[in-house]
């Protein structure tokens, strides 16, 4: 049951969309356990950010929501592979990315808790 959650301050068009959500779908697989098939994307573009005080450089918030605790091996690897991502569909360094991690024991779904 992952979900990330992104906020990037660049335009994104409907081509890079699909390009993030397959290329996210393919990298949610570097944590053990999870897949596409469980996978939400959330992708909020044109979003007014400052880093360093800086707000014309192209910038992002990755948050990956996770239920159960991946090792932290796994999560440096996700971060990897989602600023390369980021890097070459948006033009995003990797030094305007941050990327936080949050996992749980409660999640809910279809009614019920898992």
């Amino acid at each position: 049951m992952p979900f990330i959650d992104s906020k990037v301050s660049v335009k994104v068009t409907p081509e890079q969309r699909k390009e993030l959500k397959e290329r996210l779908g393919q990298a949610i697989s570097l944590l053990p356990g999870k897949s596409e098939s469980w996978l939400m994307i959330d992708l909020s573009d044109e979003q007014d950010m400052y880093f360093r005080g800086d707000g014309e450089q192209p910038t992002a918030f990755i948050g990956v929501s996770i239920y159960g605790d991946p090792d932290s091996g796994a999560f440096g690897r996700l971060t990897g592979e989602l600023t390369r991502i980021y890097g070459e569909v948006l033009g995003i360094a990797p030094d305007h990315i941050y990327v936080k991690y949050a996992t749980t024991h409660d999640w809910g779904w279809n009614g019920n808790n898992f």
